[in-house]
């Protein structure tokens, strides 16, 4: 293995990215606007906190067609959790509850899909067919999601190469966790079944920050289509990281764009410092066929302890375990990622296979923290038979998840001797992450056989490729050929109104940067004003830009309209109100001139700036300000 150490995040070169063998992949899932959910007539979108009823179900493992078990099904299944389901009647039928079978696919959002894979180059399946993956954490109440691969292959344009895609699937989203506590998982239903598509790229990026440019360009071309759901949660990301000598571990449901780059360099040091730890237990003679581990109770040496957790266990009736680790002494605290060591490797197992929720779950004896009394460290170690070298992991909970814990104990502790465990892992707040659950294997999917193929016709491929918009990086280049105001590029290049920019500068020969701003920096300014911009159409900006064109709207009265239509929630011709003339704006200042007669200022200097406002006041909407600001200044003193 090569001698490498893992530098602070801001000093990690590529070079060093190179050295260790990073190299990721992506799967971007993006909920799409439809009206109803995927497989049944259900509104989407509809969220909602409040709820009418509640579901328990308990999950179980089911044999795939091969009659194999999935290891994750598996895992799930030790947990014994109950499952809540809280469903509100306006966003939920029986289907979502597998009390009725499905409905024929969303088509709308099956041409959505289609129109995302073309943008992304990838070739479109000529015939679709449902499967059904397994989910035993209990997101989805079936135990399975309905899923199906529409496209394969695809590239993306990054920097001087491309990143080849591997494919893209119509799936239905989950359900919202409310909460996760013991034995008790908590779901809220009303996200349940919406279209989604996931997006699966190869691993072709060699650096954390590479990850995260490459997922904001999927975003973008999802989002250039215009049909896809914006805002928290309407896209998520599974983030793939692995190093040479690593395995795939894939860290799921990152929210945020940017937290990428920090989760994948803490995954990276992890699975480095992983094999390392590996190395040091070679090193010690600890392999996987000599490795060596006990389980005992130790309740009765602890039942007058002054540690707190252990005490209310114990006055609670519950038990008290050790695992003794033969040769691990101070390898807990092995660091793994940044500010983290292997100790919560074998505590993040308890917290989600023993529902040892509470922290902290375990202590070592590697840790330096005041804990369990020396002499009660002491009687243990006696008991157990441990010497010096032998680490001391003890456990707490009723009897059956004390023995799950210290179970998972031995087996997480063992898995260090191989390497690194294929994993699925969540994404933490600081940037680090922790288990989640042991990473699916090809066994939890299988067919669906409630669903029939679904053909996808040439009619359809060529009704959707007439409609296709433009790609939103040729959009940005033409966009910096009309000199648009670069903090608006971004945004205009995947806005709904793209097309209506066209139309507007090469039909109407609007001006690039008046429309942009019109189009993207307004709708920003009305939502500060708590104003409704989701009525803003298409239709409504071509109404726009013509009665500016017509000289029926000035520069300046665009805003204006844009707040009335807002708050009216409709466009009316009768909005708009003659411009005024030179004559009109002569009359309003001689008006205002009268007005200042009488009036004593504290600094004269500002009546030009007064009137300016007070004209523009009166002529709001029917005159620019540039113009009204020329005529005071050159002709009023």
């Amino acid at each position: 293995m090569k001698d490498f150490e893992f530098k602070p995040f801001e000093e990690m070169t590529p070079e060093d990215y190179a050295t260790v063998g990073f190299k990721s992949g992506l799967e971007v899932h993006q909920q799409l606007l439809t009206e109803k959910k995927l497989f049944c007539h259900c509104p989407a979108g509809q969220y909602s906190d409040v709820y009418h009823a509640e579901i328990l179900r308990h999950m179980r493992p089911t044999l795939s067609e091969l009659g194999e078990y999935d290891g994750t099904a598996l895992m799930e299944f030790k947990t014994k959790k109950d499952i809540i389901y809280r469903i509100n009647r306006k966003n939920v039928c029986t289907y979502e509850m597998d009390d009725t079978p499905p409905f024929l696919i969303n088509e709308q959002a099956l041409d959505i899909a289609i129109e995302i894979g073309m943008m992304m180059d990838a070739n479109i399946v000529d015939e679709m067919h449902i499967a059904r993956k397994q989910y035993l954490d209990g997101s989805i109440p079936t135990g399975f999601q309905r899923t199906a691969i529409v496209s394969v292959g695809g590239s993306l344009p990054y920097k001087d190469r491309t990143i080849n895609l591997i494919q893209m699937s119509i799936e239905e989203d989950s359900c919202r966790e409310v909460s996760d506590i013991g034995h008790r998982r908590v779901y809220l239903a009303d996200r349940l079944g919406m279209p989604l598509v996931e997006t699966v790229t190869a691993p072709e990026m060699k650096t954390p920050v590479e990850v995260a440019e490459v997922c904001e360009i999927v975003r973008r071309v999802c989002r250039s289509t215009s049909h896809v759901r914006t805002g928290m949660g309407a896209g998520r990301e599974d983030v793939n990281v692995s190093v040479d000598g690593g395995t795939r571990i894939e860290i799921k449901g990152v929210p945020k764009i940017k937290s990428i780059p920090l989760l994948t360099y803490n995954e990276a040091m992890r699975q480095w410092n992983l094999l390392k730890l590996r190395e040091e237990l070679k090193n010690r003679g600890i392999t996987p066929e000599t490795f060596e581990a006990k389980i005992d109770d130790v309740t009765r040496f602890v039942n007058k302890t002054h540690y707190k957790p252990v005490f209310d266990a114990i006055a609670e009736g519950k038990v008290v375990k050790c695992v003794t680790l033969k040769g691990f002494k101070d390898l807990l605290k092995w660091q793994t990622q940044t500010d983290t060591y292997f100790s919560r490797e074998i505590s993040d197992r308890v917290r989600v296979i023993a529902c040892l929720t509470t922290q902290p779950n375990i202590i070592h004896s590697d840790s330096h923290e005041v804990t369990l009394s020396t002499s009660e460290g002491q009687k243990i170690r006696k008991f157990v038979g441990a010497n010096t070298e032998d680490t001391l992991v003890i456990v707490w909970g009723s009897e059956m998840d004390a023995t799950t814990a210290a179970n998972e104990i031995v087996i997480r502790a063992k898995e260090a001797t191989v390497g690194i465990p294929s994993e699925t892992r969540q994404a933490l707040w600081d940037g680090t992450n922790g288990f989640e659950r042991i990473l699916p294997g090809a066994n939890r999917m299988y067919p669906d056989t409630d669903l029939p193929p679904k053909k996808i016709t040439e009619e359809r491929l060529a009704r959707l490729t007439a409609a296709l918009p433009e790609k939103y990086w040729i959009r940005e280049n033409w966009y910096k050929e009309l000199n648009v105001p670069v903090d608006l590029i971004k945004d205009l290049s995947t806005s709904i109104f793209g097309n209506i920019f066209k139309i507007a500068v090469s039909e109407m020969g609007i001006s690039p940067k008046l429309a942009s701003t019109v189009l993207i920096q307004f709708p920003k300014r009305l939502k500060k004003m708590r104003l409704n911009v989701d009525i803003l159409t298409e239709d409504i900006f071509h109404n726009i830009f013509s009665a500016y064109k017509n000289n029926k709207l000035s520069k300046d009265g665009i805003l204006y309209l844009l707040v009335r239509i807002c708050k009216s929630g409709e466009y009316k011709e009768d909005y708009l109100s003659p411009l005024a003339t030179e004559q009109d704006l002569k009359n309003k200042v001689k008006e205002k001139i009268f007005r200042f007669e009488n009036k004593k200022l504290y600094n004269d200097d500002n009546k030009k700036v007064l009137m300016i406002g007070m004209v523009m006041r009166d002529l709001r909407g029917r005159i620019n300000g540039k113009q009204v600001a020329e005529y005071i200044n050159n002709n009023i003193n």
